[in-house]
This record gives C-alpha cells, sequence and structure tokens, in this order.
C-alpha cells in the first residue's frame, strides 16, 4: 500500500520564499549568457502592471518580492539586486517590446510578471526565444507552464485550468443541472470558463449560455437582464 504523504500547508511566507528562490537561479544556471562575476549586481526586471485594472495587484506583487529580499539583506545568491521597473499595463500588443526592452536593453538576468494572461504569453516567447528565466506570480495562462514552457520558465502561483475545473464536478454533484457563464472576453476568462464547462458538462450539467464582456468593461446591466431572464439554476463567473 503506498503511503500518502502531507504537503506543509502554503503560506504568505512560503510563497515570497519559492519566487525569490526562483530568482536566485539565475545567479548560477547560465540561462541567457555566459556566468558573470558574482560581485555584480544581479537585475531583476519587475513587469507588472502599475496602472489600469490590474494595479493593485502588481502593487502587492512588487511590495512582496522586494519584501523577501529585503529580508534576506538585499541580496539573492550574495549579490545585490537592482530592480528594473516597466509597466506592462495590461497591454498584450506592448508586452513584446517591453520585455524586449528589459532583456536587451536593460540585460536584465531575471524578470517576475505578470497578472494578465496574455501579457504572460508574450513574455513567456521572449523568454524561450532569449533563454532568460522568467518567474509568472499571478497570470494563469494554461499554456506558460504547459505546451510553451521551457527549462527556465518558473510560476508561483496557478494554471486557469487548475482553479476552476473542480467547480465544474462540485456544482454539478450539488444538483445544479443548467448554468450560464459569464466573463470579460480574454485569455483569462475564456481558459476559466472553458475548464469549468469541460467538467461541468462532463458530469451531467449544460452551460445555457456563456456571456462575455469586452475587457476591462464593468457595465452588466443588459447581461444580468439577460440572465434573469434564461432562469438559469445557476451563473459562473470570472472576473479579475
Amino acid at each position: 500500500m503506498s503511503e500518502i504523504r502531507r504537503l506543509p500547508p502554503i503560506t504568505r511566507r512560503t510563497l515570497l520564499s519559492g519566487a525569490a528562490g526562483a530568482a536566485t537561479l539565475a545567479v548560477a544556471a547560465p540561462f541567457r549568457s555566459p556566468a558573470i562575476a558574482q560581485s555584480a549586481p544581479l537585475r531583476v526586471g519587475l513587469m507588472l502592471p502599475y496602472t489600469g485594472t490590474y494595479a493593485k495587484l502588481g502593487k502587492f506583487i512588487d511590495d512582496g518580492f522586494r519584501l523577501r529580499i529585503a529580508q534576506n539583506g538585499g541580496k539573492l545568491g550574495g549579490r545585490d539586486v537592482e530592480f528594473v521597473q516597466v509597466d506592462d499595463e495590461s497591454k498584450p500588443a506592448a508586452a513584446t517590446d517591453n520585455m524586449n526592452r528589459l532583456v536587451g536593453r536593460e540585460k536584465v538576468d531575471v524578470v517576475v510578471g505578470t497578472v494578465h494572461s496574455g501579457v504572460a504569453m508574450a513574455m513567456v516567447k521572449v523568454a524561450r526565444d532569449t533563454n532568460t528565466l522568467l518567474i509568472i506570480p499571478n497570470a494563469g495562462a494554461n499554456d506558460a507552464t504547459g505546451p510553451a514552457c521551457a527549462p527556465n520558465i518558473f510560476r508561483t502561483s496557478f494554471s486557469n485550468w487548475q482553479t476552476t475545473y473542480p467547480m465544474g464536478k462540485v456544482m454539478a454533484g450539488a444538483g445544479i443541472k443548467n448554468v450560464v457563464t459569464i466573463t470579460w472576453k480574454y485569455t483569462a476568462g475564456a481558459e476559466m470558463i472553458g475548464a469549468f464547462a469541460e467538467s461541468f458538462t462532463a458530469n451531467g450539467g449544460k452551460i445555457v449560455e456563456d456571456l462575455t464582456v469586452p475587457f476591462p468593461e464593468v457595465e452588466f446591466q443588459a447581461l444580468i437582464t439577460r440572465i434573469a431572464s434564461l432562469k438559469p439554476d445557476a451563473v459562473f463567473s470570472f472576473f479579475a
């Protein structure tokens, strides 16, 4: 009989330590360029949303990462740390240029980011092409640690599939038969709702209608009226 190992609970401290620990790999692992003098500062690019819909998340991630470095005496692997900030504004169209700026012009050793899944996938491509260490602290884009993953890409958060697939089985098991889904029309929304629908329908449920709102619009009145007219057993939504 196999032994079941119980893992310790995940805390804020372990998450921060994990992200900072992954960054430490840049000190020794030749992801992008030959080893440099150990006395040189480790350059960390923070490509996060400092403005717009996800500004608070961007600030929280920035604060958390800097806190862990401060707790470690301002060093990683014995090297001083320099930060380079880029506001990605949650705009996928600008993500490739922003990432190339950090890697090419700023010569960072590691990039930490981001929140928006569409932006994250552009970052993943540049990281793969340049062998730059990338740590994803929030964005849940499935492919980032799936088909598009590489040895230099790490995730300290979650995948979109992981968070919503189980809910389909739970809701079906609770006797819910008909569901309307609603989300923003972007990568994370499609993947979150898609994973839920996959599980819910596999367990006998039915998606009555899949409603979307352009990102980052927050006017829902027309869709709320539509939901009321459909009279579903429940509504499953994702907005973040």
